[in-house]
């Protein structure tokens, strides 16, 4: 069931210069920025919420801002699947934007066509056309 209410899954990521990810996910990915909330210092974001042009979104913010989830979410260690029509494009925009390749551009036997890429903190993307059963 879908609803005009927008995404309901909301992956939530620590990035230690969430500025950069910001950058990275929107420039390098093609993530549509929605809402920033700067944190108590200008190097901080308390809060992002950024949305994939098929549907979706992710948030994050930076480590050290406190809060519940300080100690429980560690940066680098997330993993991201982001479906696609175009994995080939969304492959070479990664790629020329210096996301690291972790698994290649590939046709899977299941049907997806995708890769995966790590992010300048080492959380796993993965972009597929994979949409679900």
């Amino acid at each position: 069931m879908t609803d005009d209410k927008g995404p309901s899954v909301w992956p939530t990521l620590k990035y230690d210069d969430a500025h950069a990810a910001l950058r990275f996910l929107v420039d390098v990915f093609g993530f549509e920025e929605r809402l920033v909330v700067p944190g108590e210092t200008s190097d901080k974001i308390a809060h992002a919420e950024l949305r994939w042009p098929a549907g979706g979104g992710v948030m994050f913010g930076s480590t050290g801002t406190g809060g519940e989830f300080e100690d429980a979410i560690k940066n680098g260690v997330s993993s991201v699947y982001i479906v696609t029509d175009d994995p080939d494009a969304a492959h070479a925009r990664a790629m020329s934007g210096g996301a690291e390749e972790v698994i290649g551009l590939r046709d899977e036997d299941y049907g997806s066509r995708g890769f995966t890429v790590r992010d300048p903190e080492g959380n796993l993307w993965t972009f597929g056309t994979y949409a679900g059963a």
